[in-house]
């Protein structure tokens, strides 16, 4: 348990870090002259590709890798020189300064601060006094380099920095390292400039050009954000990332045209896998989802799977996926797993509404027919006389009742969810409504001269006949009710009333607006005649609900319709 505890702490990458900070203090110390700086430079380069971030230490270096780091590494031991490791050092300034602020325990902040102080000291006090500078600069850097900057390696390695996660799990802001590059870049150019132009020595040379950098950061820090009326360099740089029309919002728009332009849930899976096979870096997907399978391109190495809902999703890369390209991935697949659960649910609500309209059409036509048996029972019961009056109004009848049951056909032969039914005027309809049922004890009340209105005849039909047959069936329960049937006007409304009990109030309240539960039935008709009127543009109430006036009133549900 010891031993494993000993290996995990030597091998954490602050040693790592300490042991490749030491070996180029070494190298940098004894000089580019030396036999002995070639072999630390080469064991420094070690550690620092098993320090490095740029992706994980552990990982199998491929063959076209280890060339290039062959030929980059002998290449610099061949040209070796102060410019060679003023470049080096410039670079892992940048590279530890891009990670400074990944790590969220402070003291390893403060750890990759000294750092980088270490590695600015060494560059300007050392590295650079010997590119450019005189004995004296080079002996006040050597008495700093011996005696002060090794202090800095020793306080790195007591800091209590917490554990850290493994080395190379970290995202490396590649913009942010490659402007501390430039910065450091321009502060050794800047001073070797006012060198050769001033005629001045390194340590004024030095201050000036950090002096100039600093009144520039102020002044681009100034201009950042809005004053005086200026916009700021923070809105520009932003409407810049933000600019219209980058590739990925052309992919974005090209994806939404896919959702609205393919009819299936399949046939947009595969669409959205194409466009997504289009990206460059990609050499090839599979996709696995309950509308289907498939593949497209060619299987490589590096491989990423993302899960988002009942969609999974394989790409395969031409080169090894960063974690920032990872999360392009999952926000590609979370776009299209998106779009694909909103087709999903746009299929089944066309489903359910094929089913609504069947049901709903289904329903109607169970109580239209059995209104028509009720008429044809009753047309039937007239037959049986022989006098020239019941004839007379069977040639009246059974007409209206071919036309009813041809109705009904072609109600089964197409659903709809709102049937268009036929218009008819209002006269000639409260005619044939009187004539069916002039058999019944109905009074009927109606102006004189009825308004030039057309009305659809079906969905009246539907409510006045569901009404008068639930004031028969009650008149039959009940002794000495009377029925009205009544059309008024300004506006225009049809009222069907009776003089039985009232409604209880535990039906009243949903009697219209769902199914119920009675002693005469579940009041489907009703709630079907008040859903149809609600499609066409009308509305069903119970307008009276007293003992001895009981009043149910179809109306437009528009103003001024009538």
């Amino acid at each position: 348990m010891l031993t494993h505890d000993l290996q995990r702490y030597l091998g954490s990458g602050r040693w790592l870090l300490l042991a490749m900070l030491g070996l180029l203090h070494i190298a940098l110390m004894v000089g580019i002259d030396a036999m002995l700086i070639h072999p630390l430079l080469l064991a420094h380069l070690g550690l620092f590709l098993l320090w490095q971030p740029l992706w994980r230490g552990e990982r199998q270096v491929s063959a076209g890798a280890l060339v290039f780091i062959s030929i980059a590494g002998l290449g610099a031991m061949f040209w070796l020189s102060w410019w060679t490791l003023a470049f080096w050092v410039t670079g892992l300034f940048g590279l530890v300064g891009a990670r400074v602020f990944v790590f969220h325990d402070r003291w390893a902040r403060v750890l990759y601060l000294l750092v980088m102080a270490y590695l600015l000291a060494m560059l300007l006090l050392w590295v650079v006094p010997n590119l450019f500078a005189g004995k004296l600069e080079i002996e006040a850097g050597r008495v700093l380099a011996l005696y002060v900057m090794p202090m800095i390696l020793l306080l790195m390695g007591v800091m209590p920095v917490k554990s850290e996660p493994p080395e190379g799990s970290e995202s490396v802001d590649f913009v942010y390292s490659l402007l501390l590059f430039m910065l450091l870049t321009l502060v050794v150019l800047g001073s070797l400039a006012f060198m050769s132009l001033g005629k001045l020595d390194y340590l004024g040379a030095l201050l000036r050009t950090l002096l100039l950098m600093g009144l520039a950061l102020l002044a681009l820090g100034w201009l950042w954000n809005p004053r005086f009326g200026f916009s700021g360099l923070q809105l520009m740089f932003s409407r810049y990332l933000l600019n219209v029309g980058t590739p990925f919002e052309n992919w974005l728009s090209r994806l939404t045209d896919a959702v609205q332009r393919e009819p299936n849930t399949a046939s947009y899976l595969r669409t959205a896998m194409t466009l997504m096979s289009d990206l460059p870096w990609l050499s090839g997907l599979s996709w696995q989802a309950p509308d289907g399978a498939g593949q497209s391109g060619e299987f490589s190495g590096y491989a990423a799977m993302v899960q988002e809902g009942d969609l999974r999703l394989t790409v395969y890369a031409k080169q090894e996926l960063h974690p920032a390209l990872l999360l392009h991935v999952q926000l590609l697949a979370q776009l299209i797993g998106y779009f694909y659960r909103a087709k999903q649910q746009e299929q089944r609500l066309r489903q359910l509404t094929r089913l609504q309209a069947v049901y709903e059409t289904g329903s109607r036509l169970t109580h239209d027919l059995k209104n028509m048996l009720q008429s044809l029972f009753s047309l039937t019961s007239i037959a049986q006389g022989r006098d020239e009056r019941a004839q007379l109004l069977l040639q009246q009848q059974l007409p209206l009742l071919a036309q009813r049951i041809e109705a009904i056909l072609g109600k089964l032969q197409q659903p709809q969810v709102e049937i268009d039914a036929p218009v008819l005027e209002l006269s000639a309809w409260w005619e044939a409504l009187r004539q069916r049922n002039q058999h019944l004890a109905i009074q009927w009340r109606a102006p004189n001269i009825l308004p030039d209105t057309n009305i659809p005849a079906a969905m009246f039909d539907c409510v006045a006949e569901n009404l008068i047959d639930n004031a028969l069936k009650k008149a039959q329960s009940e002794k000495n009710i009377s029925i009205s049937v009544e059309i008024r006007t300004m506006p225009l409304r049809l009222m069907i009333c009776d003089t039985g009990s009232a409604v209880p109030e535990n039906i009243a309240s949903s009697l219209l607006s769902g199914v119920v539960v009675s002693d005469s039935g579940l009041g489907i008709g009703l709630y079907q005649s008040a859903h149809w009127a609600e499609q066409v543009g009308y509305g069903l109430k119970l307008a009276g609900n007293k003992a001895g006036s009981v009043c149910f009133e179809l109306t437009s549900a528009k103003k001024g319709k009538f």
